[in-house]
């Protein structure tokens, strides 16, 4: 049984052009067995990552700001 993606769609062939070393390292990071699999997991993880991004968002009353961002302007008087 073919699985759906959120946009309703059902699978269909693609073609990219990826570094296999990219391929490679999520691979071994996933522990996935198909360079499919991998991008899947990657994709899935990744829209995961903006559901949590939102709902942080909603619980606190006000935006996600990520601590660790380098290139938010705001954080420059905070680097010594």
């Amino acid at each position: 049984m073919a699985s759906k993606g959120a946009s309703g769609g059902g699978l269909r062939r693609k073609n990219y052009r990826l570094p296999q070393s990219k391929l490679d390292a999520a691979r071994r990071v996933l522990g996935t067995k198909t360079e499919t699999e991998t991008i899947e997991r990657a994709l899935d993880l990744v829209a995961f990552g903006e559901r949590l991004a939102a709902g942080t968002e909603r619980a606190r009353g006000r935006p996600w700001r990520d601590p660790f961002d380098e290139t938010d302007p705001s954080r420059a008087d905070v680097e010594g």
